[in-house]
């Protein structure tokens, strides 16, 4: 069984954004080897440019040990793609031996450029901004649609 991991940035403080979460990485579990890792999120009172890529490059850091196998990061600047695109690119992983996926979801800032250049792919939900926990909601539910679609399950019409 393939093993995903979705490394994400802070904690999701909201109890609905958690629940919603919560809910497609237990519907995963059936498909993959699903886990998460929260690494921790800097904290600045006041963020200038420089502040906020000295914040990126730390928690940057932090992703780059956490980050295994085929890694995807989840930029704005990244390849805007389908549900079945996703779902393809899985399943081509799967049937090439990869052995591990992980999706990155970067912090209030984004995530920092040396991690986006070391990402084998990075895509993109939308040209407009969600906040990162938001983010981590949208992202387990497409995971769970492309993992739902290749097994032929309902739930993706």
């Amino acid at each position: 069984m393939i093993k995903v991991k979705l490394v994400a940035v802070g904690k999701v403080k909201e109890e609905y954004f958690r629940r919603a979460a919560e809910e497609y990485f237990k519907r995963l579990s059936r498909f993959c080897d699903f886990s998460v890792e929260e690494v921790r999120e800097e904290n600045y009172r006041d963020v200038d440019k420089a502040t906020a890529e000295k914040i990126m490059r730390i928690e940057g850091g932090r992703i780059e040990k956490a980050a295994r196998g085929y890694k995807i990061a989840f930029a704005v600047e990244g390849k805007k793609i389908s549900s079945e695109d996703l779902a393809e690119k899985i399943k081509t992983l799967v049937s090439s031996g990869t052995g591990e996926i992980t999706f990155i979801i970067g912090g209030s800032y984004g995530i920092d450029e040396e991690v986006k250049r070391r990402a084998d792919e990075k895509i993109s939900f939308s040209d407009m901004t969600f906040p990162h926990t938001l983010a981590r909601v949208m992202a387990a539910e497409q995971i769970y649609r492309a993992f739902s679609i290749i097994n032929g399950n309902g739930y993706h019409k």
